[in-house]
């Protein structure tokens, strides 16, 4: 039998300290966003199983825990990631005309865990920018990401933070100049779905395997094309290589050209980031329409930041807006910065526990400066808690003043 207080694998309580890392993180960020003009909203954590999956693609679908509603007899869904609740959001309940910039942050829930050590219930946070198909937009999405990074920590040297862009349009147009448009038709998605991942895994020897079959065995420069791709990755140097490896198609060269506006601009406002390419990076490939980034922190493997452009997304609520933004789990960004000096336990005053009014009146003017003051309960003065209490509110001629300890 098992315990009682025994959680779901995958599944954790937040203890104090994580707890307060979290809340500063998104506090950070959500103001940060606002300063970009960025309005929050908060969605709800179940809807119609339909609306979760929008435009998402099949890997979602698998993620998303469902469920029967008692009241309707519809299936719902537990969401798994809110950026298609944000665009329910701005195509029906805003319908604005213009920009619009939203923000968000909460707990979405995964049938599976992501990597072994993941969490199922992820803590997302969000920003989108609807209305507007210029790479302006995209700029400030990962502008946006970057001055959030920075501001939780991540400073802009050596231990700092490193970007890499692609865009999916590289793999479309790649199809339509071999003359493979079929490969982009639902009746040979297995097919495609088999390339792309091989192409996200630079998996080589599957790749030259699957050039031999299907739609791809028609086209003697399939292979090295598609191999080709998955060495397009570093500097500038990546997007020369793209133009010499990839058929020539417009679809391709002007995702090269967007590519290159973009490390540009952020080159040029952002020096001490590091940037980047990895072309075949297609990490959620059917999500995306157009630029993709994603951000990482020196000595860490894994992005801490995905974003990039994905104009599909209001499709299936009648609003095919343009939109692009980025996302990131709030806890693994909060491992991440865990062994920092930042994110120590914070200093506090320690004050004894007493009915005398001028105590309680100096424990009330301390915590209105906006200190932090534990009072000893009786019988706990011993205590342990996350709070460094460094200085302790005392009695010194008749007068209660703070002292350090």
């Amino acid at each position: 039998m098992s315990s009682a207080w025994l959680l779901p694998e995958h599944i954790a309580d937040v203890l104090p300290s994580q707890a307060r890392r979290l809340e500063e993180l998104r506090r950070v960020w959500l103001d940060v966003a606002r300063t970009y003009g960025f309005e929050l909203v908060m969605p709800p954590l179940l809807e119609h199983l339909e609306s979760l999956l929008s435009g998402t693609g099949h890997a979602l679908d698998l993620k998303t825990f469902k469920l029967v509603d008692q009241l309707s007899g519809r299936t719902l869904g537990v969401r798994a990631d809110s950026t298609p609740q944000v665009a329910r959001i701005d195509a029906h309940l805003l319908n604005r005309q213009g920009v619009t910039r939203l923000c968000y942050c909460g707990p979405v829930l995964h049938t599976r865990p992501a990597s072994p050590h993941a969490s199922r219930e992820p803590m997302q946070l969000g920003a989108e920018i609807y209305g507007h198909a210029g790479l302006e937009a995209d700029l400030e999405a990962a502008e946006l990401a970057l001055d959030g990074l920075q501001a939780c920590g991540f400073a802009g040297d050596a231990s700092g933070l490193v970007m890499d862009l692609a865009d999916v349009r590289l793999v479309r147009g790649l199809f339509l100049g071999l003359g493979l448009p079929a490969l982009l038709t639902p009746e040979h998605q297995s097919e495609h779905d088999a390339v792309v991942a091989a192409l996200s895994a630079k998996d080589v020897g599957t790749l030259r395997q699957l050039a031999g079959q299907g739609c791809l065995s028609a086209v003697s420069g399939a292979a090295a094309a598609l191999v080709g791709l998955t060495r397009c990755y570093g500097g500038d140097e990546a997007l020369a290589q793209a133009r010499e490896v990839l058929p020539a198609h417009p679809l391709i060269e002007q995702a090269l050209s967007d590519l290159a506006w973009l490390a540009g601009h952020l080159r040029r406002s952002r020096p001490g980031v590091q940037l980047g390419f990895d072309l075949s990076d297609l990490s959620g490939y059917a999500y995306y329409s157009g630029t993709r980034f994603a951000v990482y922190g020196t000595g860490h493997a894994d992005a801490l930041v995905r974003g990039g452009r994905y104009d599909e997304v209001g499709a299936v609520f009648g609003r095919r807006r343009p939109a692009v933004g980025f996302s990131l789990d709030l806890k693994v960004l909060g491992d991440v910065l865990a062994g920092r000096d930042d994110t120590q336990a914070r200093a506090a005053i320690l004050a004894p526990w007493g009915d005398d009014i001028a105590l309680r009146q100096a424990v009330r003017d301390l915590r209105g400066q906006g200190h932090t003051v534990v009072c000893m309960l009786p019988g706990h003065e011993h205590d342990v808690q996350e709070f460094d209490c460094d200085r302790e509110l005392t009695l010194v001629d008749g007068r209660w003043s703070v002292r350090s300890l």
